[in-house]
């Protein structure tokens, strides 16, 4: 027997709640939607979702649990993801430096457009987009949060005769609900984009952004 209509809407409710909470996957899709625009948003938004899938086909079929039960294990996986985003966070200080009134330097993926024409090359596009994506991927399979919050989450909603297809059903409405709030996120903060083709916007974000990545690092080092 399928899992219920209530149960499912009930998971959906808190899956949506948890994508909501502040973390790097947020300060990622914002970043990308204001200074690229809605596109890169998108691909910053599918890249989370993506990431989100991993991590909860990893909890559906037990790997979640085992890496959650293994401090050393956890550990690996935390101090990866703080590095990665230590990393990012250096990357937007950096630019934050070096963007002026001239070239707006796309420092994810090596390409450059005019300031007072807003052109870029379909490939330049692409590999924005392509950047956005990678990144959303990796910030959120390397986010411990995510592992712990599925491991807790999906138990509570299931039961000793919980089907395969019972806990598929929650995974997608998992995956969903992610790319549904960062959807609607990086379609917000994309409309903002004009405001933030003024270099003292852009190195004020580049440089929020950076302080906000790197220290969202080092709560997640000091926490796990």
């Amino acid at each position: 027997m399928m899992i219920g209509f209530e149960v499912v809407a009930a998971y959906a409710g808190v899956a949506l709640l948890g994508a909501m909470s502040p973390g790097p996957d947020f300060a990622l899709v914002s970043r990308f939607a204001a200074l690229r625009g809605r596109p890169a948003g998108l691909g910053a938004a599918a890249g989370v979702a993506a990431g989100m899938a991993v991590n909860t086909v990893a909890a559906v079929v037990g790997v979640g649990a085992a890496l959650a039960a293994s401090p050393t294990v956890f550990r690996v996986i935390t101090l990866a993801g703080a590095a990665y985003l230590c990393y990012l966070g250096v990357r937007s200080l950096l630019a934050a430096r070096t963007t002026d009134a001239g070239a707006l330097v796309d420092g994810d993926s090596g390409t450059e457009r005019d300031a007072g024409s807003g052109t870029r090359s379909g490939s330049g596009r692409n590999d924005v987009r392509w950047a956005a994506f990678r990144q959303g991927l990796i910030t959120n399979v390397l986010n411990p949060k995510s592992i712990v919050f599925l491991v807790a989450l999906l138990p509570q909603f299931l039961t000793d005769r919980s089907t395969w297809a019972d806990k598929t059903l929650l995974g997608v409405v998992t995956v969903l609900m992610v790319l549904l709030w960062f959807t609607a996120v990086s379609l917000a903060v994309g409309s903002f984009q004009a405001f933030f083709r003024r270099p003292a916007a852009r190195r004020a974000l580049h440089a929020a952004t950076g302080l906000v990545l790197i220290a969202l690092a080092l709560v997640i080092v000091l926490t796990s």
